[in-house]
């Protein structure tokens, strides 16, 4: 015999929790800062972080991955666990566990990180630290 409360409340259960994939989604986000946007002062944060604008003082995501957008234009002293970077970016770079230049960025000062890459067409100008003793260094 069909029960028609029974299934009514077991449909409404289901589609009260979100499904896996958009928790999973959730858990995911990335924080994108528009081109239009312009930042002055210090942004810190605990997720990963995106800057397609402008930027001016300083950056801090110990834990997290911070990418420069191809068309960012960043004025700062930056650290964070691994930094891509795609635009320009003028100031100190430092990082945990990598730095990454892509062949559309720039860097204009110094670089301290264990694992360092620059893509044909990337620029540099500065010193690059990829020697413990070089990153307690900077770091402090």
């Amino acid at each position: 015999m069909w029960k028609r409360d029974e299934s009514n409340a077991a449909a409404a259960h289901q589609s009260s929790s979100p499904p896996p994939m958009a928790r999973d989604a959730a858990d995911k986000l990335v924080m994108n800062l528009g081109k239009s946007v312009m930042i002055k002062g210090e942004l810190s944060g605990s997720e990963d972080l995106t800057l397609y604008g402008r930027m001016e003082g300083s950056v801090k995501l110990p834990e997290y991955t911070l990418t420069i957008g191809p068309d960012a234009d960043i004025k700062a002293e930056t650290s964070a666990k691994t930094v891509v970077i795609m635009g320009g970016v003028t100031g100190n770079v430092i990082a945990g566990e990598k730095v990454e230049i892509r062949a559309t960025g720039s860097v204009t000062g110094d670089v301290a990180s264990p694992r360092f890459a620059i893509q044909d067409g990337g620029c540099m100008r500065g010193k690059v630290a990829t020697s413990k003793s070089d990153l307690k260094q900077n770091r402090a």
